[in-house]
């Protein structure tokens, strides 16, 4: 994919917000109902526990009302809402729409499903409504994916959560902080890992990781390639909070060195399309990224998708 167009309309991210169930399950709790204990988890996965409650929409509610707080937006002010999720609450209408209108947004407002690389996406389809005259964007990341995890699967059941994670982008005069983005899909991999209308989550794991790993990098390439930075000159990545091992190998074909990547992954499991945001609300408020460093976001999903974005935070120059 292409670097941003010199020419197109610019924007930051200006607030951002996330928002986590009060339900904590621990592996503890799992190995109580399954063959499994923490070490076993925590090897093969990175993930101590995860949260679990509520509906789509509340989360995303939760979350935006945080993001909004954040950039000092009036809802009043804000041009379109992008909601990433795979588990909307109803098939019909989008979960966007009982989020505008709790969140007393006065525009129009749609769901994107990418699975786990949806907020890349929705982020991207955010930058793109600013270019062509949107001000100001709401977007939202947010799963609830215990609704459709079978909890009787050691396999499924010790990865899957639920999350939101908001951030608002506003436009600004000149360049803005998307140097380069990548998205992608490969549906013949569509069967590795899906989940059929009232049914729960199967995944083909070995293959998945195999998968993964290689459409993460090659995606990340590409955008660095487009932004003409490399991969020593990032001084964040939010990878897709999937797997620690998949995490791992990403950044070591990268040059990345962990110590540069953001990790929310022991205390929140997968929570998809919620899973960067998350781990990017998380690094912000630690105070990890700072004025004009460049930041990577890259995930992988189902379907199976792929997608990165190259940020110079607070703006290009």
């Amino acid at each position: 994919m292409p670097a941003t167009s010199p020419g197109a309309r610019g924007a930051t991210i200006t607030g951002w917000g996330s928002a986590l169930p009060s339900k904590v399950v621990t592996n503890a709790d799992l190995a109580r109902t399954l063959d499994t204990s923490d070490e076993w988890i925590k090897e093969r996965s990175g993930i101590a526990e995860r949260r679990v409650g509520g509906s789509t929409a509340e989360l995303s509610i939760e979350s935006a009302r945080r993001a909004l707080a954040k950039s000092g937006v009036d809802p009043s002010e804000i041009d379109a809402l992008v909601l990433s999720t795979t588990t909307p609450d109803r098939t019909v209408p989008a979960t966007s729409a009982r989020v505008q209108n709790a969140l007393a947004l006065t525009c129009g407002a749609f769901d994107v499903n990418a699975a786990c690389s949806g907020f890349v996406y929705a982020l991207t389809v955010a930058h793109g409504l600013i270019a062509i005259g949107a001000r100001k964007v709401l977007v939202i990341g947010t799963d609830t994916l215990s609704r459709i995890t079978d909890w009787t699967d050691r396999n499924t059941a010790v990865l899957f959560a639920d999350g939101s994670g908001a951030v608002v982008l506003e436009a600004c005069d000149g360049p803005g902080q998307l140097l380069a983005w990548d998205i992608d899909s490969d549906g013949s991999a569509e069967e590795l890992l899906y989940s059929d209308i009232g049914g729960h989550i199967h995944m083909e794991g070995k293959e998945v990781f195999r998968r993964a790993v290689r459409i993460m990098v090659d995606s990340a390439q590409k955008s660095l390639t487009a932004a003409g930075v490399s991969a020593e000159n990032i001084s964040l990545v939010v990878p897709h909070q999937a797997n620690i091992r998949i995490i791992e190998a990403a950044c070591e074909r990268l040059g990345i060195p962990m110590e540069r990547a953001a990790t929310v992954l022991r205390y929140t499991g997968n929570t998809s399309s919620a899973s960067i945001p998350l781990a990017l609300v998380d690094a912000l408020d630690a105070g990890r990224v700072h004025a004009g460093d460049l930041v990577l976001l890259v995930g992988f999903g189902a379907g199976m998708t792929a997608g990165s974005a190259v940020l110079r935070w607070g703006g290009s120059t």
